[in-house]
């Protein structure tokens, strides 16, 4: 029994690294240097934001001081905060130069239906286009993401010359605490697996993927599939959006960023544990089933393969022993590209199955908290049954 778990391990790890998309090469990154297009389309950058006073006025500068040579315009959408946050973006909109206007507008009440974030993106969109009628690309971004100043050039650059509808980049989050760095790199490591970024940038695959820190979408694009009311209800609204881009045949580019960085650290595991908890479950379409063998394939990819190897002595199974041995190395072979992204040592890859551990917990927790609060639950507000996510695309 304790070799044919370590063979199923063994398999399921050769699997994803032959056969999975190169989830774990970590490649896709966008040119340092692009082809500049023919004609630089017109931006509007929008940002949603509640309860953001910590981080918006370096957020808000970053996109002011962009290098891009078209036309950028900044709207951020003030989503009910009671920390300050409209004032101070107010302030940032005084001192902006007249090429680079930024704009504040007061959300109005959540409409029923509708997540938060969501429809604060709807009102700006809808108010960008009265202050430019002729935009061609939205930067949808959140109001803790920094942009390097060639960041947005770059992003155009590449939807251009790839012809995408979509092009978005996870964004480099802070590695910085010990809880940091157990499980961020770990983070954008599961998103890769469970969407492999080479499948979603693929248009023959049904693959939709996007990290909503940093989406550029094409205004016609965004019209096509209906605007953001399309997704209106969805918590993941990030992939939802993507495939829904995807379905009404677009294409997509989604790859790491190197400069463009998450500004909120998390010096503790409870808060990293709560950005988990709030979607875990939701991704799993609140469905027990799929909890249960998500569980069971965590505790079998990550769980077993160390567990047969710290207990050789125990039970005494060579073999079990063997095949737990090659399956951890290919796990931990699997996690050092993006360990070496976050300037992480290779070594810490055979510690995996710690925040393979702790993930599991957090999407335990997450059903927990989905059933014991009759839904879910975001910046204060509740939106019972509602946001059930996209399944992911095989």
């Amino acid at each position: 029994m304790l070799f044919l778990i370590g063979a199923i391990s063994l398999a399921a790890w050769t699997y994803l690294l032959l056969f999975h998309g190169g989830f774990w090469r970590a490649r896709e990154r966008l040119p340092q240097d692009p082809m500049d297009p023919t004609h630089w389309p017109r931006v509007v950058a929008v940002l949603p934001a509640r309860d953001e006073a910590e981080t918006i006025k370096e957020v808000l500068e970053r996109l002011v001081a962009q290098d891009y040579p078209g036309s950028l315009s900044i709207l951020m959408v003030d989503d009910g905060s009671s920390d300050g946050t409209a004032g101070i973006a107010a302030s940032v909109a005084r001192a902006a130069p007249d090429d680079r206007t930024v704009t504040v507008l007061a959300g109005g009440p959540l409409a029923e239906g509708w997540t938060g974030k969501l429809w604060a993106l709807a009102q700006g969109v809808e108010r960008a286009k009265e202050l430019d009628p002729y935009v061609e690309f939205f930067l949808f971004t959140d109001a803790d993401i920094g942009h390097g100043p060639h960041q947005l050039r770059r992003l155009v650059a590449q939807a251009e010359a790839h012809k995408a509808d979509l092009v978005s980049l996870m964004a480099r989050l802070q590695c910085a605490s010990f809880w940091e760095r157990v499980l961020i790199p770990a983070f954008v490591y599961f998103f890769q697996k469970l969407y492999p970024f080479s499948w979603a940038n693929d248009p023959k695959r049904k693959t939709a993927a996007a990290a909503g820190g940093c989406v550029l979408i094409r205004a016609s694009a965004l019209t096509r599939i209906g605007g953001i009311e399309a997704i209106r209800g969805r918590l993941i609204d990030d992939c939802s959006l993507a495939r829904a881009v995807k379905e009404s045949g677009g294409r997509l580019w989604l790859g790491l960023a190197d400069d463009t960085t998450s500004l909120r650290g998390y010096t503790t595991l409870w808060p990293i544990w709560g950005m988990v908890a709030r979607s875990a479950y939701t991704q799993l379409m609140h469905s027990p089933l799929l909890l249960i063998g998500t569980v069971i394939g965590m505790l079998l990819l990550y769980l077993a393969p160390p567990l047969l190897v710290l207990t050789w002595p125990l039970h005494e199974d060579s073999e079990a022993g063997l095949v737990g041995v090659l399956a951890w190395l290919l796990m931990a072979a699997s996690y050092a590209p993006m360990l070496r992204h976050y300037g992480r040592s290779p070594i810490e890859a055979l510690l995996l199955p710690k925040a393979g551990l702790l993930y599991t917990l957090m999407t335990i927790d997450s059903a927990r908290l989905y059933y014991r609060r009759g839904g879910n639950r975001w910046k204060g507000r509740d939106y019972g049954r509602a946001g059930v996510a996209d399944p992911p695309a095989p």
